[in-house]
């Protein structure tokens, strides 16, 4: 025995209510108790919708914060998974619908999109920063473009209507509380995945891999199959939130998956903060807000605009999004902190 363990204290293991964070928690009710106040819109269109654009811009935030890999194909991936229900389950064009059970077609779908994320990614990882931007956007393009003008497999241009989502449980998971608890499930355990995921081995080789490549794979790491596992891990993610984004809008088309909708995710990734997990949820609820509402009042026209000023100054003030916000203006440094070191465990 050292003089060391008599003069240092042994670390106090916390309990888990600790490990979790007061802001998690305060969140956590919140959210739970959030049907209780909010009308069936809010729920929907802003609470479910907000809850599946934000796990679609939380599989960027994988890549992006954990990888330093910035892709713009994340709505492409998501657009797979409802691709999939629309042509193996049922729907209303008269085009496939096969009629599978939705449990055989959703996890069917959620494993399309991982794989072609896999594929997107293998392809990816052959570039870095501004190329690794323009190749996705690319491969988005082309498959918005596939998609508009294939008519055999997609329908072309209408896409595909009347995805109707599932009975179960003696539920229907379209109705206004159900949907909103599904995608809150869905989200929380996306979220709760990559926090956990963010803290162990794979994590903080992802990391170290994003910091210094070149000594990772002087040190014996394979560099490309862990970005490209980290893409098909961003893919289940997407994935999910494809599946219920078909539920959610009741059909898929060529515009769903547009360059629009893809730089969209984007910019719901960059204002909410790309250095923790919640970030592109706070993204989604701030840009789903303003669709809903700023758009009746500076017209359908002006509306971009006003999304890009208001991302130039986001940007501008703090360039981590509102988490970097939160960070500067937070009351006390040992409160519990959204926002954190890239591995999400404080600073």
């Amino acid at each position: 025995m050292t003089l060391a363990s008599f003069t240092q204290p042994e670390p106090v293991s916390k309990n888990w209510l600790e490990r979790l964070g007061i802001g998690h928690i305060l969140l956590g009710l919140f959210l739970l108790l959030y049907p209780l106040v909010a009308s069936d819109f809010f729920l929907t269109s802003i609470g479910g919708y907000s809850l599946v654009l934000g796990m679609i811009a939380l599989s960027l935030m994988l890549l992006a914060g954990y990888g330093g890999m910035v892709s713009l194909a994340q709505i492409t991936i998501a657009g797979i998974a409802a691709y999939v229900i629309a042509i193996f389950g049922e729907n209303n064009s008269n085009i496939h619908g096969f009629g599978w059970p939705w449990w055989i077609a959703a996890p069917l779908g959620i494993f399309f999109a991982a794989i072609f994320s896999a594929i997107f990614g293998w392809i990816a990882v052959r570039t870095e920063g501004i190329y690794t931007i323009m190749i996705t956007l690319a491969i988005a393009t082309a498959c918005f473009y596939f998609a508009q003008q294939n008519y055999t497999l997609f329908n072309g241009f209408p896409g595909y209507s009347g995805l109707r989502a599932p009975e179960a449980f003696g539920l229907y998971w379209r109705e206004p509380v159900p949907f909103y608890y599904l995608c809150l499930a869905c989200a929380v355990i996306a979220y709760a995945a990559v926090l956990y995921g963010s803290r162990s081995t794979f994590g903080l080789t992802l990391q170290a891999i994003r910091d210094n490549p070149r000594r990772m794979r002087a040190i014996g790491y394979d560099v490309t199959a862990h970005k490209v596992f980290a893409w098909f891990l961003a893919g289940i993610i997407a994935g999910m939130a494809g599946v219920l984004l078909a539920w959610f809008n009741g059909r898929i088309s060529p515009g769903t998956i547009s360059v629009g909708p893809a730089i969209n995710i984007l910019i719901i990734a960059i204002i909410g903060g790309l250095r923790h997990p919640i970030g592109p949820f706070l993204g989604a609820v701030v840009v789903v807000l303003m669709q809903t509402f700023a758009i009746d009042i500076v017209g359908a026209e002006r509306f971009n605009t006003l999304i890009g000023l208001f991302f130039l100054v986001i940007v501008f003030i703090s360039p981590d999004g509102i988490l970097g916000l939160w960070e500067r203006f937070k009351p006390s440094p040992d409160r519990d902190s959204w926002h954190s070191r890239p591995d999400g465990t404080g600073v």
